[in-house]
């Protein structure tokens, strides 16, 4: 059985996935990106996992830095997240947003989720991406989650319920 492209991403759209911002910094450059694919793979050694196209104009710089970091955005994020996933400049990508190197040196985002501070360990190539096995040397996350998802190709918040919050 043959599956068609757009039945590939119609039934993807029915898959929720956080939102995220991968960056890197290095000897090829500051980059950075939208993502959601992204996913745990093992917690020893902390691994993730981060598919990359071969065919954008960031795939280079990732290639030869060997390090990134996963920036997992919070509720409110939206614009963030549009800017990192268009064609804008990447000077006006990151000047939209406050940043702190991460010990790999790649840029962090203040303000999101989560995030992952990793270097690349293992690059798969699967069709027209590469899965990028990224071990995790440091996280920094928020203490109270209000979380973003892509789902039905639009954004939504996670935001925890009133009665969470106040310890019931």
């Amino acid at each position: 059985m043959s599956i068609d492209t757009q039945s590939f991403r119609d039934a993807m759209a029915c898959v929720g996935a956080a939102v995220n911002i991968i960056t890197t910094d290095g000897p090829a450059g500051r980059a950075g990106f939208t993502a959601s694919a992204v996913c745990s793979v093992t917690d020893s050694p902390p691994t993730l996992l981060v598919c990359l196209n071969r065919n954008a104009s960031v795939w280079p710089v990732f290639r030869e830095n060997q390090t990134l970091c996963v920036n997992t955005l919070a509720a409110g994020q939206e614009a963030l997240s549009n800017l990192f996933g268009g064609k804008t400049a990447m000077p006006e990508r990151f000047a939209a947003a406050e940043w702190q190197p991460g010990e790999t040196g790649c840029p962090r985002l203040l303000g999101a989720l989560a995030s992952f501070d990793c270097l690349i360990s293992q690059v798969t190539s699967v069709g027209t991406h590469d899965i990028l096995f990224c071990q995790i040397v440091d996280i920094a996350r928020q203490p109270v989650p209000e979380g973003l998802v892509w789902f039905d190709r639009r954004y939504h918040a996670l935001v925890r319920p009133a009665c969470l919050d106040q310890g019931s």
